[in-house]
This record gives structure tokens, sequence and C-alpha cells, in this order.
């Protein structure tokens, strides 16, 4: 069946043949003797040879990989051995402008709470250096583990390049967390050395964070030192910032083994602590330089993507310091003093790309903001979207009241495999509500639940075939259960991700939410597990179930079902719930409904029914969302039918 979603933009011929994806094409044809018909060929090839694409991607970016003897001894998901014996450090990649364009810009930081700063390339590694230098006079060295509480400003990215560089192992957690959200990930990997800023200004508002960060050093016992970028107090008991990088001094980056741990990110399920996931130099090296390819950004580009230091695409920015662009951080209230606020720095800073979440252009578009006519877009050709689905409308929205002539090109992946599945290609068509291609080396599919391949209808968004950013295994799983039940228990040596998708027959993709009951609030993913121990610490609370309504075309909702422990529901103890989730996890996870119930539907063994409850309140029939005869209390559902009714 022919895709019917209208055509909303093509590249002219011209600019498709400047793209890096057409340089791509014809150095596989002079180097490789390679030829396709069309990108769906390309993607076919890529998924089918991983030897030939990887290898190619490595050679073609000219990327510091060398000494594998073997590509994939084996393909297997998990366990999947990529270039075993190469030595490799994505700093080295990221640091190597510093001697080729050392005077260039390399950051630029807009932030509520220092204004605007910017970093050239020499200064950038000027300052690595000077960090790692006071690393190592910690006792920092190769595996350690040094976490940090830092905003999207240049400080976090000179952070991580000092700790990387030096083989260490990097975590992030952004300062508006609450301190058990913190405390909860960091505890985990035992950290040596942490780093802090210890408040920040947002909205207008300044939010002190001494007393959460004193708390959380206090609460690490394996913590020997503790490095604080002071803004609200003095720094007092702690080694400050600008000491630890006052003896500038060029950086110096140790190889590593390509499957040497590089940083630890977090994605959460419904049960337990937020899970801890481990990437390699390697992996995150060759799929962030093929996601800059996909994103078509190269050395004179300027590059922006709207995210929190605790959003995976935090660390996407490194793909494009990878190609020797320049990025610019924001730090602040995106609607601060108003939706135009972004789109200023867009302009001041003559982007050329731009990214953000879909409920940024959304709100924008709900807002009634105008950027295309009220500011000098020019510079900007591209546009990137993630997080969670863009509906119709918002792509009807930029081409309107952005640009008409802009390469919209949003993205999809995740935490889990630092990465995309599907996103943009620059020389193809770009359609409403539809993403453009499934990304090279990616085996992306949509399945049935009988693990049949399914092509213009909706299904369990899998990957078939390794990839080199996939998790190496998440810290502390010592036998491998959790990261198999995390991805691999529904379709035996296939990654099923937890996303509804519909791959059309012309190759392209649409995403329509989570398929699973992880939260996504405007793309910060959550696990339920972390709402209950906030709300279930209350003395009032008694049980209570989260469900994330996230769906293609429907607004993000939230609602929290709660039993009091005793009596009706108040809007006292709403509020107390809400104080909870705010001082424990974080102001973004404030349910937009508290609901009073008399029970939570529970499996035989006790588990929460989350993915039927959501499923029914998406609108699936309510006879086949759930087996009574597998619930525990089977006539708890029924108030959860009327509320479906309820809400229509």
């Amino acid at each position: 069946m022919p895709d019917d979603r209208p055509i909303l933009w093509t590249p002219s011929a011209e600019r498709a043949a400047a793209t890096r994806m057409a340089a791509f094409e014809r150095w596989l044809k002079d180097n490789r003797g390679l030829e396709f018909d069309g990108y769906q060929a390309m993607w076919a090839w890529s998924v089918s040879d991983l030897e030939g694409f990887w290898t190619a991607i490595i050679d073609f970016c000219d990327l510091p990989v060398s000494g594998w003897t073997e590509v994939l001894p084996e393909r297997k998901m998990p366990g999947a051995d990529w270039f075993p014996g190469a030595q490799t450090n994505l700093v080295a990649q990221l640091l190597r402008f510093a001697k080729e364009k050392p005077d260039a810009q390399a950051i630029v930081s807009q932030s509520e709470t220092d204004g605007r700063v910017e970093l050239s390339w020499r200064e950038l590694d000027q300052q690595v250096g000077a960090l790692q230098a006071t690393l190592r006079g910690m006792g920092v060295g190769k595996g350690d583990r040094v976490v940090a509480v830092l905003p999207n400003t240049a400080e976090s990215m000179v952070a991580f390049m000092a700790v990387a560089g030096l083989g260490a192992i990097w975590s992030l957690c952004a300062p508006d967390m609450g301190h058990v959200a913190i405390l909860d990930r960091f505890k985990q990997i035992e950290p040596k050395v942490l780093i802090a800023q210890d408040g920040y200004v947002h909205g207008g508002k300044t939010y002190d964070k001494t007393g959460v960060l004193t708390d959380l050093a206090a609460e690490l016992p394996t913590l020997e030192h503790k490095i604080m970028r002071p803004v609200v107090g003095d720094g007092a008991g702690w080694t400050l910032w600008d000491d630890a990088i006052a003896e500038r001094q060029a950086s110096q980056v140790e190889m590593v083994e390509f499957s040497d741990p590089i940083w630890v990110v977090y994605s959460s399920g419904t049960t337990g602590n937020p899970k801890p996931i481990v990437h390699g130099h390697g992996g995150v090296l060759i799929e962030g330089a093929k996601q800059a390819l996909h994103q078509d950004i190269g050395a004179d580009d300027r590059f922006c993507w709207l995210t929190s230091s605790g959003w995976i695409m935090w660390n996407s920015q490194l793909n494009t310091l990878g190609q020797g662009a320049t990025i610019a951080m924001f730090d602040g209230a995106p609607n601060h003093p108003d939706m135009l606020e972004v789109w200023r720095m867009v302009a001041r800073e003559k982007l050329s790309y731009f990214g953000a979440g879909a409920a940024f252009f959304q709100g924008c578009l709900k807002a009634g903001v105008r950027p295309g006519s009220e500011l000098d877009l020019s510079a900007l050709r591209s546009l990137g979207s993630t997080g969670s689905p863009l509906s119709q409308e918002g792509y009807d929205w930029i081409y309107s009241e952005v640009k008409g002539d802009l390469w919209l090109a949003p993205i999809s992946g995740g935490t889990d495999l630092a990465g995309a599945f599907v996103g943009g290609n620059p020389m193809l068509p770009v359609r409403a509500g539809e993403m453009q291609c499934r990304l090279l080396g990616n085996a992306c599919r949509a399945y049935d639940e009988d693990g049949q391949e399914l092509i213009g209808e909706v299904g369990e968004l899998v990957c078939t075939e390794p990839l080199p950013s996939m998790p190496l295994y998440f810290w502390g799983d010592e036998d491998g259960s959790r990261l198999h039940d995390s991805y691999f228990d529904t379709y035996p040596g296939i990654w099923r991700h937890g996303d509804w998708i519909e791959i059309t027959p012309e190759g392209g993709s649409v995403i329509y939410g989570r398929s699973d009951a992880t939260i996504n609030r405007r793309g910060l993913r959550l696990g339920s597990s972390e709402i209950y121990r906030a709300v279930e610490g209350l003395d009032e609370v008694m049980d209570s179930l989260v469900i994330d309504l996230e769906f293609l075309g429907r607004d993000s909702f939230m609602v929290l079902f709660v039993v009091p422990k005793a009596g009706p529901m108040t809007e006292a103890l709403q509020d107390k719930i809400k104080l909870a989730i705010r001082e424990a996890v974080s102001a973004r996870f404030l349910p937009d409904e508290i609901v009073e119930v008399a029970e939570i539907p529970r499996t035989l063994s006790g588990k929460k029914l989350e993915v039927p409850v959501k499923k029914l309140l998406l609108g699936h029939d309510a006879a086949k969302v759930v087996n009574r005869d597998s619930m525990a209390n089977p006539d708890s559902f029924d108030q959860f039918l009327a509320y479906a009714a309820a809400r229509g």
C-alpha cells in the first residue's frame, strides 16, 4: 500500500549531492566497489554485511580505531564482542580539533546562571588537561568512576572529556533531579570523585542545591574527593572548580580497549533501582559518527540540541563535536521570558542545525509563536526532534511558522543504545508525521506478538542484529539476567525496545509511543518504581499506580491512581503527594491528575497491572487487555474500566 502521508519537503538535487550521505555513497563506490539502487538497498547491505559496513564507517570518518583482528567473531545478542583487540578513545576524536583548528569556536554556552560563555578548541583542550592533572592527583585512573551533578553547560563537557580521556568512567545527573533519584543512580556504581555545581537559575529563580549535595556526598561511602563549582555558596570543604582547572595544559588521552566502559547512563524499568547501563568507548564512537552522517553534520556546522544534562541527548552533542562542528548549549527555562527565547539563541548564534524534544515544538505551536516571522533564521538548514512522537500538526507548524525550506528529521532511539534506530536522510523527501528511514547498520523492524515482521502495520520495535553501541552490561548485573530481561525476554536473541512502530513500504517509519510501562515525560524516561517509592513512602498512602498515556496524536498525560490509607482523598494529600514527587524525583514527573481508587489491580504474583491499564486507557478492547483469571483481585479492574469510559 503506497504511503499517503503528504510530502512537505524535498531536497534540491544540489543539496542532496552536497550531503555527507552522498559523499559516503561515492566513497563506497570508489573504495569498496559498491553501488546501490536507492537508500533501502544500501540499508539492507548495512544490516547484512555488518563487518563491511562498520569498517567503512571507521575508514570514511577517519576514526581513531586500530589494532583489531576481527570485527565481530560471533553475531549474537546479548554478548556481541565488537572489534576485539582494537584500541581507541572517544576523547581522542573529540580533541583532535584542538590541533587541527585550535582558534575555532568549539562550544558556546547560554545559561541563565552564567550568561554567554564560549570556548575555542584550544581553550577546551587546556581546561580538559588541567582537570585531568587534578583528577590524577586524586588518584583517578582507568576504571574509576567519577560522577557529576552539573547542568548542560561547557563545564559538563570539560569534566566528561577529562574523565573519559583518562580511561575513567563517567556518570552524570541533572541538578533538578531529586536527592533520592540521584542517590539511587550513583550509589550503584561506587564513585571515587563527585563533581557538582551548588545551584542554578531556572525561569528567573535561583535554586540552592548545597544541602542536597552535602547529603549526597555523605551517603556515597566510596567517595574520596569532591569538586565544587560554587554559584550560590562558597564551596567550603570542597576542592573548587576554578582551582581544579587553574594549571592549564594540553590534554592527555589514554587509549583503551574498544569495549572498555566510557560511561554509565540510566534507563528505568518498572521495578527496582534505575538500570545502570554501561556503554563502551568504541561503540559510542562509531555509532556517533554514523549518527552525524544521518544528521548531515560537518565541520562547518553550528549545532544545538535543547536538552537537560540528565537526558541521553546531552551525550549526543558529542557526535557533533566529533565532526569538528560547534555546539551551542542552552541551560535555562525554554519558556522564560517566553517561548521565543530559545529561537532567539538559534538566530543570534546563526545555528545551522537545531533539535529539541517534540514537546518543545508542540509547546511553541500552542503558544502561537512565529519564530520564522520574528527572527532571522536564514542560517538554519536542519531541524531535529525526538523524545516523543512529533504529530503531523507539529510538522505543519514547523514548515509554516519556522521555515519552509528546512530539512526536518526527527529521530527515535534512546538511552539504552546511545543512538537512534530510525531518523533522517538528507537525500530523501520529508513526509508529514513520518521519520524518513531506518538508520544504516540498525536492523530495526516491526514484529507482531508471534515474531512475524510487519510492513505498513503497527508492531513492536525490534532490532534483529547486534549494534556496537548496545549496552556492554548493566553495572552489578553479574549474571546478565537483568539485561536479558530488559530487552531479550520477549523474542529470544532479538532486542525488543519497548516502542510501537510502523515501517512503511517505502522504508519510512512512525513511532506511536511506548509499548511498555516506562514513563516518558517530554523525552525524559523514568521507571514507575521511582514514583512509587516517593508516593508510597507517605504514611497516608496505601498503594498507587502511575500510567503515562503518551501516544502519537495525543498530548502527554500522566495519571496517578492512589489508594489512601484512611478516608477519602483530600486536596492536602494531593499537595503532599506532589511535593514528595518533586523532592524525591523531579518536578518534571508531577502527574496531570491524581485519582482515588479502592484497590490497585495485581497479578497472582503480586505485580501491578501497569501495561494492561495503559492499554485500556489508550482505547484497547477491555476484554483483551487482561485475563482476569490471572489477577489476584479481578474486581479491582472495574474502577479502571469506569475511569476509561468516563475519559472517552
